[in-house]
């Protein structure tokens, strides 16, 4: 199976796709013209750089568009790829730009937190982040279901998992956090999109 990408907004399918060597996603840049973008400051940002895309249309006559923001954090490589095509190439997008938390001048994703947790047998994908502010300074919180077999073990067990835990989110995010585990099934559920996150320094 290959990936193709599109927005409705734009053209639907088709904007990118995957060729057989499957390293990105070839941009048809005979219709569209991509850009990287800060989504905090709206700068351009270097090649290879990791930020917002953003697209403007070429040939799209009824509703054309210029740097339309699709929100998607990816990142461009203009190296000629071995099928022998020269398009740009946009990775595989690792997440949403309104997703993104910044926690003392770090930029953070949720996406972030659940590589690490899919890679861990003892935890459920069911996790979330509180974040608060303390004498000035950003706290980051996560509270997370347990599996039932892990649970119930004894104290030391859990202090254990817990602080492999927060040694995995810290080295792969490069931010300290605290990590509190919980009874399965007791954080709330939501339809539709699960909400992850609260920001209390929004009410601050």
């Amino acid at each position: 199976a290959i990936d193709i990408y599109g927005l409705s907004e734009v053209i639907g399918p088709g904007v990118s796709f995957e060729c057989e060597h499957q390293c990105g996603l070839h941009i048809n840049e005979d219709h569209f013209i991509p850009e990287i973008i800060d989504p905090e400051t709206l700068e351009v940002l270097p090649e290879g750089e990791l930020g917002e895309l953003v697209f403007t249309t070429i040939t799209k006559q009824g509703l054309p568009l210029i740097r339309y923001r699709t929100r998607d954090l990816t990142r461009l490589n203009y190296e000629e790829c071995a099928c022998g095509r020269t398009l740009v190439r946009m990775n595989k997008c690792t997440g949403r730009s309104d997703d993104m938390l910044i926690i003392r001048g770090v930029n953070l994703f949720p996406s972030q937190i659940e590589s690490v947790l899919l890679e861990m047998d003892e935890t459920t994908p069911n996790y979330m982040l509180i974040v608060d502010r303390v004498n000035n300074l950003d706290t980051l919180e996560l509270q997370l279901e347990v599996e039932d077999r892990f649970y119930s073990d004894t104290i030391s067990e859990l202090q254990a998992l817990t602080k492999k835990i927060r040694h995995s989110i810290e080295s792969a995010t490069g931010l300290s956090v605290v990590v509190k585990l919980v009874e399965p099934k007791s954080l709330e559920r939501s339809e539709g999109k699960a909400r992850r996150v609260i920001d209390k320094r929004k009410a601050l």
